[in-house]
């Protein structure tokens, strides 16, 4: 599995890794044997959050025995993101993922409560060894402006953003932002949360002829496109054992310079945002 370091932590992390938001609306054994399957694959960075249902205790369930294999995500939603509010959100979430610490602990979209709080539970967490790096969700260049200023160069290790075929907003400005600054940018919901290209469509059938030219799938063709760039992964959720599979063979597959300008045109970004976009 291709890893690239994540941001400043020297971490090195597949570049594709696991998503669990909803994870907990499918069958517990399927979704269990779906992310082992995934593990087995080498997709070994997991992401989840505090606020996503039972995904963490799901997630606990299945990488028991498995745990220095890993990077751990999970995220404090903005309602609890006091210097305290951070501290006991977190132990709760090492709880239900059963373990003592995350490698990565995210601020899930930016909130009322002072950053700087926010920045210090992290701080205060990752000098307890509870977690090992912090990182943000959901924000946009002004907001990274802030958080840079609060933390210094060198803290934070990601930017989890809304990234598919049919939402590549981010590239205007915050990615490059990202690049800049040696953030390392994680896409969510890279298949469009349901909203994958229909297969009639011209997008589907560009991405079908890519795949079938490759051995692989579209959903694998959409993934190495998001994850081209050097500072990019992404994080596919699937309840599926084989799917899972095939989401961890698209960190092997190479697309020409025929196939990315292909897919440029097909799926094009479109014009910058007055707010970022998110789910």
């Amino acid at each position: 599995m291709l890893a690239r370091r994540f941001g400043p932590t020297g971490i090195r992390v597949p570049v594709i890794g696991q998503g669990t938001w909803r994870i907990d609306s499918a069958e517990r054994d399927g979704a269990v044997a779906a992310l082992r399957a995934g593990i087995d694959a080498g997709m070994t960075h997991i992401d989840t959050a505090e606020m996503y249902g039972e995904a963490e205790a799901i997630v606990g369930e299945a990488i028991a025995g498995l745990r220095e294999e890993l990077v751990l995500v999970s995220k404090v939603v903005p309602g609890n993101a006091t210097r305290r509010g951070v501290v006991r959100a977190c132990e709760q979430s090492l709880r239900r993922l059963r373990t003592d610490r995350l490698d990565c602990y995210l601020l899930h979209w930016p909130g009322n409560h002072a950053l700087e709080e926010t920045v210090a539970g992290f701080e205060d967490l990752r000098k307890a060894g509870k977690i090992l790096s912090w990182g943000l969700s959901n924000f946009d260049v002004e907001d990274l402006d802030r958080a840079l200023a609060i933390a210094g160069p060198y803290r934070i290790a990601c930017n989890q953003v809304l990234y598919h075929l049919g939402e590549r907003a981010i590239e205007h400005a915050v990615l490059p932002w990202c690049t800049r600054n040696g953030v390392a940018l994680v896409g969510y919901s890279p298949f469009g949360s349901g909203d994958f290209p229909d297969p009639a469509s011209p997008g589907g059938r560009a991405l079908a002829g890519i795949a079938v030219a490759h051995g692989t799938t579209p959903y694998a063709v959409a993934l190495a496109f998001l994850t081209r760039l050097d500072n990019t992964f992404t994080i596919p959720k699937t309840g599926r054992p084989t799917r899972a599979v095939e989401n961890a063979g698209a960190a092997a597959l190479r697309l020409t310079a025929a196939e990315l300008t292909l897919i440029e045109a097909q799926f094009p970004r479109g014009p910058r945002p007055r707010t970022l976009p998110m789910l």
